[in-house]
């Protein structure tokens, strides 16, 4: 695969999806959990998204349960929630896998493109680092995404230029996606 055009994905409803549908957009990819103590990310995602559409982005809304059971619930109870108490309106697509033997093969090569590199520095990222080591030992030598909210910024051409950690801060996000556009 050369670009993330290459690749089709299944919509809320089981449907397929080609994601060259987003041709010549900036597109941020996100694995996200409703549970999880990242998941308020789904404010300021929005907020990025409503100024910035209109300038070519596309937010795409992984959910996955794989981390510590994060996102429970079938495809339509996860958008109600994130519609309801977010006010969502970036695509989300069904729920998957980005680790191990099932995971999603868009999510292997976002991660072969931008492999992970750590949480960062800090209290809070060396305890995070330790409990998703614990968590993903389940994946053997399969684990692309380390954690919950993993972001891919990928250019309009579809090449995946920058990977961004749940720990990294929203604003920072923001800032290169808005150089990106």
């Amino acid at each position: 695969m050369n670009t993330v055009y290459d690749f089709t994905v299944k919509d809320m409803d089981g449907k397929d999806v080609s994601l060259s549908e987003f041709k010549g957009k900036l597109l941020l990819i996100v694995n996200t959990a409703t549970g999880c103590g990242f998941t308020p990310h789904y404010e300021p995602l929005e907020e990025m998204y409503r100024d910035l559409r209109d300038r070519g982005l596309e937010i795409l809304d992984f959910p996955c349960n794989q981390f510590a059971g994060q996102a429970p619930g079938t495809d339509e109870e996860i958008h109600d929630f994130c519609t309801i108490r977010f006010g969502t309106e970036f695509p989300q697509f069904a729920k998957i896998d980005v680790n191990g033997e099932t995971a999603e093969p868009l999510f292997n090569y976002l991660a072969a493109e931008k492999p992970f590199k750590g949480f960062g520095r800090g209290i809070k990222n060396a305890m995070l680092e330790k409990f998703a080591a614990a968590n993903n030992k389940q994946f053997g030598d399969k684990v692309n995404i380390g954690w919950n909210f993993t972001k891919f910024l990928v250019d309009r051409e579809g090449k995946v230029v920058e990977r961004f950690e749940p720990t990294v801060d929203m604003k920072k996000v923001r800032e290169a996606v808005e150089a990106a556009l």
